[in-house]
């Protein structure tokens, strides 16, 4: 498995040679590209589910919950907290591509956890306009999982509800801890 603590032969070559990571990325694809097969799956997942994740790139969620291509959407945020639109990107999911449960995945060591809404007002003095959109930080990884459950289980647009679960992973063992909602 590659890091971005220890990178790629590629990686190298690129920064040495003046190529942007997106060039290395895209060279990338031309590779995975050149022996790509289509398996001939729709957008469905296989498995009904959606999990919400944070964006974190320590979390490698289909290794980590032994998920193949076409299992699962997946949708990532800054701390896989709920917004409105990850309640835009479950509905879609739902009530278009037939999904019925829901995975939210928050983890610790979560960089939101050292911000606060000061961020925005910070953003407005640098750049003149502060952003419509909330951070989202928090102090209490347990109770941010239970506000995302709690969002997903009361929104009007969703059609399934009932089987809305909450996890924490671990950054340093892996293992997930499942939030009781209560």
């Amino acid at each position: 498995m590659s890091t971005s603590a220890h990178p790629s032969a590629d990686t190298a070559d690129a920064l040495r040679t003046g190529r942007s990571v997106t060039d290395r990325l895209v060279g990338a694809n031309e590779r995975y590209a050149a022996d790509f097969t289509d398996p001939g799956m729709d957008a469905r997942p296989v498995l009904n589910v959606a999990v919400v994740a944070c964006m974190d790139a320590r979390l490698d969620l289909h290794a980590a919950l032994g998920l193949e291509l076409g299992d699962c959407h997946t949708v990532r945020n800054a701390g896989g907290v709920v917004t409105d639109d990850v309640i835009r990107s479950l509905t879609i999911s739902q009530r278009a591509l037939g999904t019925r449960s829901v995975v939210l995945i928050h983890h610790t060591n979560c960089g939101l956890e050292s911000l606060t809404e000061d961020f925005r007002h910070e953003l407005e003095m640098e750049v003149g306009q502060r952003p419509a959109w909330a951070v989202e930080a928090f102090r209490d990884v347990d109770q941010d999982v239970r506000q995302s459950m709690q969002r997903v289980r009361t929104s009007p647009f969703l059609l399934h509800t009932d089987d809305v679960r909450g996890f924490v992973f671990d950054v340093h063992s892996g293992l997930l801890r499942e939030i009781d909602p209560a």
